[in-house]
């Protein structure tokens, strides 16, 4: 019986300041797929514009009725999508709901989860509702700045504090903000990302991230990385020019690892997706 190659698209692009970011994740994915077992194809979607990269070199258009294409004058159709578009429309779950209607597997989780987990100050808050402790922070929204002053930052978040895009990511927009002269231009800032603008108390500490995943038979947690970088914080030069070292295992006590996987995965399990592969980056005051 002949053994036919699945379909599989690796969606990159998007409609963020993260959109070249993408593109580089999407080319690294392509050449870990073992091309033996798997069609493989990169589709970039930017705007009304969704292409997908052929074999010869050339681009063909998608079509959005089906997510299909035509190469060698035959459609074509993906058996499944790998999703690695960072920020919207790839992780706030508008995606994962197109590909719901056209009823074509995915990776990541679903719609409420995506667009909960993209939202900082909605996951925030969230979190803390289950007991979760969570760095304090407040939403102003575009076109209604005024009603949160500067003095109320400087007295319910304090100063230093973090000035950021609620939905966006790889620390686009973000401003370390230590007094309250840079509040209002790292406001503005902040807004030509996200309409919507978290500040955020600052939390001193270790910097650590952490991966998981669940399935049905098994939880992998993998080892604590700790995040060290010269610069004022875990900026875009740090994650993707260099500018930091990732050390791994963490230097941190076993018994505060220990505690940390255990929130790790606690948080995992709240969204009750279980599907959903989180990567927390948190800081904990602990000693070195």
């Amino acid at each position: 019986m002949k053994n036919f190659k699945r379909t599989i698209a690796i969606v990159c692009g998007g409609d963020s300041s993260e959109h070249d970011v993408s593109l580089r994740s999407a080319q690294g994915l392509y050449s870990f797929f073992d091309k033996e077992r798997y069609d493989v194809y990169i589709v970039d979607i930017k705007g009304q514009d969704w292409h997908v990269e052929l074999h010869d070199g050339t681009t063909a258009k998608i079509d959005r009725n089906d997510f299909s294409f035509i190469e060698n004058g035959k459609a074509k159709l993906f058996d499944y999508a790998y999703i690695t578009i960072h920020g919207t429309p790839g992780e706030n779950g508008l995606l994962q709901g197109y590909f719901d209607l056209i009823d074509l597997p995915y990776s990541t989780s679903g719609v409420l989860v995506e667009a909960m987990t993209f939202d900082k100050f909605v996951l925030n808050q969230y979190l803390r509702g289950y007991g979760v402790s969570v760095a304090d922070s407040l939403l102003i929204r575009k076109g209604y700045e005024e009603l949160v002053s500067d003095d109320e930052v400087e007295e319910r978040i304090g100063m230093p504090c973090f000035v950021k895009p609620a939905a966006d990511g790889s620390s686009f927009g973000v401003s370390k903000v230590k007094n309250k002269d840079q509040l209002a231009p790292a406001i503005r800032k902040a807004i030509l990302e996200s309409p919507e603008v978290m500040v955020e108390s600052f939390l001193e500490g270790t910097e650590i991230t952490q991966g998981i995943y669940k399935t049905r038979e098994k939880t992998v947690v993998f080892p604590i990385t700790e995040v060290v970088t010269s610069n004022e914080f875990f900026d875009y030069d740090a994650k993707y020019n260099g500018q930091v070292q990732e050390i791994t295992p963490a230097r941190i006590s076993p018994e505060i690892a220990d505690r940390v996987s255990k929130i790790t995965s606690h948080i995992y399990d709240i969204p009750s997706a279980s599907t959903i592969s989180s990567r927390r980056r948190v800081r904990y005051p602990c000693s070195r």
